[in-house]
């Protein structure tokens, strides 16, 4: 079977999809109260940046960039680990197997980020409702299991 390959969107598509994505950011800005915040990239970039208040980790904040065939997602989780690093690293990639439409990956300085793409030609504002409440979620559950492993030292005698 031949694979088929998605042509890019053009201009006037992600013009389009752009407006869609603004308008449904900022509607939920004002009804959700977890979303505290939501920002544009420099001028003539198709970039956001979602800041969500959480109870385990305080802030997250979610970095979306429109591409020609993807909406790219990542946050920043939390810095290497300290120590445990089989350990911690192994907890992450368990917590991948369960999780969908973001994992965990290794960014610069081996920082933790969740990331995830979302493809341009299925794409719909309900999917970046449910990657938002993934990440969300995904950043509540694990931040502080994964905390403890890395910094087990920080938290002895707790």
């Amino acid at each position: 079977m031949p694979l088929t390959v998605v042509p890019p969107a053009s201009a006037a598509e992600l013009d389009a999809l752009e407006e869609r994505i603004d308008a449904w950011l900022r509607k939920e800005l004002d009804e959700n109260p977890v979303m505290v915040a939501v920002d544009r990239g420099e001028p003539g970039e198709r970039r956001w940046y979602v800041r969500l208040v959480g109870e385990e980790k305080d802030f997250t904040t979610l970095w979306f960039r429109l591409a020609q065939r993807s909406l790219h997602v990542e946050t920043y989780v939390m810095p290497a680990p300290e120590e445990n690093e089989a350990d911690f690293y192994s907890h992450l990639l368990r917590r991948n197997l369960t999780m969908h439409g973001l994992s965990f990956a290794i960014g610069g300085e081996n920082a933790v980020y969740l990331v995830g793409r979302l493809p341009l030609e299925s794409f719909d504002v309900e999917q970046l409702d449910q990657v938002i409440g993934s990440a969300y979620l995904y950043v509540e559950q694990y931040f502080r299991p994964a905390l403890r492993i890395g910094f087990a030292s920080r938290f002895s005698g707790r």
